[in-house]
């Protein structure tokens, strides 16, 4: 697609565009948590507003006999349809900024559509930890129908890997076996990096063997609280219906504005795959 072309208003050559889509798109990289361990869903395109998700709330085993005679099919409990919403953030490009690297043959300075891309990224992991009330959307750390841990006190080493393994424990009990992740809220992911008492290494390390889809932290995740998730396609993915793009809007005395945007949405097939860590204090 040559955008120079499309957006032919914008002051960019299709060389510029490609330097700006590239900047965008290994920006929010960078930044987003939930992809790093979501299976992806599409992109579906970007005129796509809603998607149908078939939620399971019980483990079913399957069906054991001599000749297979008997039919046993996984079915949902039931089907929603959930929106699509769009993500976006806009910035600004200035005339005499544009002009001035034109001049020197330099190259435009794209730090504003960096931070856009960074803005929106954490947009969607707000989307996927947090839901959307606006949209009537669940996130991991609120949908219904998961468990929970209420944890013990991180500062008293050893706490955080027993908490864990107790809600891994949870999870394999309603038989999700894994490969698990475990995201933190910033606070508590620092508790993790201190000795375990007894051993030569950290807690982050003894946690890390247990967690093979990964340790991660996120701002989105309010308060002193986390979640571990069987990280499966069969338990949850993130929906897109237009992956991380950006636009030419308008120009608004003599300067441009673009716009960074994508359209996603988190289904949640198992609740029962998602167990949250819970402050004792009942903070969020």
């Amino acid at each position: 697609m040559n955008k120079a072309t499309i957006y032919h208003d914008a002051p960019l050559s299709h060389q510029q565009w490609n330097e700006l889509d590239e900047m965008v798109v290994k920006t929010a990289a960078s930044q987003l948590v939930g992809r790093r361990f979501i299976d992806l869903y599409g992109p579906l395109g970007e005129g796509v507003q809603t998607v149908t998700n078939d939620v399971y709330e019980k483990p079913e085993l399957g069906g054991v006999s001599l000749h297979g005679e008997e039919t046993e099919l996984s079915t949902p409990t039931r089907r929603v349809n959930l929106t699509v919403p769009l993500l976006y953030k806009d910035f600004i490009l200035y005339r005499r900024d544009i002009e001035f690297a034109r001049a020197l043959d330099n190259p435009i300075d794209f730090s504003p559509a960096a931070n856009a891309a960074q803005q929106c990224a954490l947009l969607e992991d707000d989307l996927i930890f947090n839901g959307s009330d606006r949209f009537g959307l669940e996130g991991l750390m609120n949908t219904k129908g998961k468990l929970t841990h209420i944890r013990s006190d991180w500062m008293q080493s050893g706490n955080a890997f027993a908490d864990v393994v107790e809600a891994r424990n949870k999870l394999l009990t309603m038989g999700h076996t894994g490969p698990y992740a475990l995201v933190l809220s910033p606070e508590l992911y620092a508790l993790l990096h201190r000795v375990h008492q007894g051993t030569n290494v950290l807690e982050i390390q003894h946690v890390r063997e247990l967690m093979a889809a990964g340790v991660y932290q996120s701002p989105m995740i309010q308060g002193k609280r986390g979640v571990v998730v069987d990280a499966g396609r069969q338990n949850l993915d993130l929906a897109i219906g237009q992956d991380f793009e950006t636009a030419f809007l308008d120009d608004e005395n003599m300067n441009f504005i673009f716009r960074v945007y994508e359209a996603a949405v988190l289904r949640v097939k198992r609740p029962s795959a998602i167990c949250t860590l819970e402050d004792p204090e009942g903070n969020e």
